[in-house]
C-alpha cells in the first residue's frame, strides 16, 4: 500500500520529465508544440459547443415534458420479465443520455435500497458497465465534424442494452436475489 502510495506522489512528475527528455533527445521545441495542441483543443471546444447544448436541451426537455416517465411505464412489463430490478429501468434508460442525471439516480438507488441490496449492486454495476453513448458520440464526431452516425449509434445502443442485461446477470450469479 506504500509503494502505491509513493508510486501515484511521483507518476505525474516522472511522466512529465520523461516527455520534456524524450522531446530534449528528438530537438523537438515542446513548449511551441504544447501551445499549438492547447489551441488546437480550444477551436475543438468551440465546434462542440452546439453539439452539447443541443444535448443538454434536450434532455431537459426529455426529462421535464414526463416523456422518461411514460417510457419507464411502458416498458417496464418487458424488464419485469427479464428479471431486471424495476428501480434501475429510470437508469438503464437515462445512462445512455445523461452522465450526471444518472449519477444522481444511482445516489438515489443506493440512498433508497443501500449500496449492498441487489438493487443497489446492480444499478452500482450497470453505472459502471455502461457508457453515455450519446454525449461521447456528439463530442468525439462533432470535434471531427462526423454527422452521419447512424451505425456506430445502434452498436453502441445493443451495447449498451447487453450491458445491462450482464449486470443483473453477473449481480445475480455473484450476490442473489
Amino acid at each position: 500500500m506504500e509503494i502505491m502510495n509513493m508510486l501515484s506522489s511521483y507518476a505525474v512528475p516522472v511522466i512529465f520529465l520523461c516527455i520534456l527528455s524524450m522531446g530534449m533527445y528528438k530537438d523537438v521545441k515542446v513548449y511551441d508544440v504544447f501551445i499549438e495542441g492547447a489551441k488546437e483543443g480550444i477551436a475543438t471546444i468551440v465546434r462542440i459547443i452546439p453539439s452539447l447544448v443541443g444535448l443538454m436541451v434536450a434532455v431537459g426537455v426529455f426529462r421535464a415534458s414526463g416523456a422518461l416517465d411514460l417510457l419507464i411505464h411502458a416498458v417496464n412489463p418487458v424488464v419485469r420479465y427479464l428479471g431486471i430490478p424495476s428501480q434501475t429501468i429510470p437508469l438503464a434508460l437515462l445512462r445512455p443520455v445523461s452522465g450526471s442525471a444518472s449519477l444522481a439516480l444511482v445516489s438515489d438507488i443506493l440512498k433508497a435500497n443501500g449500496p449492498d441490496s441487489f438493487v443497489g449492486r446492480v444499478a452500482s454495476t450497470m453505472m459502471g458497465s455502461t457508457e453515455t453513448i450519446f454525449y461521447t458520440l456528439a463530442v468525439y464526431f462533432g470535434s471531427v465534424g462526423i454527422k452521419n452516425i447512424r451505425y456506430t449509434l445502434a452498436a453502441a445502443l445493443f451495447a449498451d442494452l447487453i450491458s445491462v442485461m450482464a449486470s443483473v446477470w453477473v449481480c445475480t450469479l455473484f450476490f442473489g436475489k
